[in-house]
């Protein structure tokens, strides 16, 4: 799913003055943590600040991932991931390490299908 609509409609709302830039600028610290080390940059000029591109921080979610569901991922641990993993969620956050902007732009499911579940057969009689 892509949330560019959300975005332009918050980044409207802030330029009319409806809504305060400190409230769409507070990032989390784990967050900016999670963006200098798992992060990629992306094309993209901050928004809000307009003084650096924005970086991309992967997170993923789902049962089949264990302790490492919640938990921000490079693209290199995203493909081994992918490859080895039954389906989990992938939210794809945009963060300015500046002024601490940040907006989910993207969700998707990633990894293996799901096996099929086996139908059990009545017991004859």
């Amino acid at each position: 799913m892509d949330y560019a609509l959300q975005r332009r409609s918050l980044l409207a709302s802030v330029n009319a003055g409806r809504t305060a830039v400190k409230s769409v600028c507070d990032a989390d610290p784990y967050l900016l943590r999670a963006a200098k080390f798992h992060g990629r940059p992306s094309e993209v000029l901050c928004p809000i600040c307009r003084k650096e591109q924005l970086t991309l921080v992967s997170w993923v979610f789902g049962d089949s991932l264990g302790p490492a569901s919640g938990s921000a991922r490079t693209d290199a641990e995203l493909s081994e991931l992918e490859s080895t993993r039954v389906e989990f969620s992938v939210h794809v956050v945009e963060v300015c390490r500046s002024c601490n902007w940040n907006h989910l732009v993207q969700s998707y499911v990633a990894g293996l299908p799901p096996r099929p579940r086996r139908k059990r057969r009545a017991a004859p009689g």
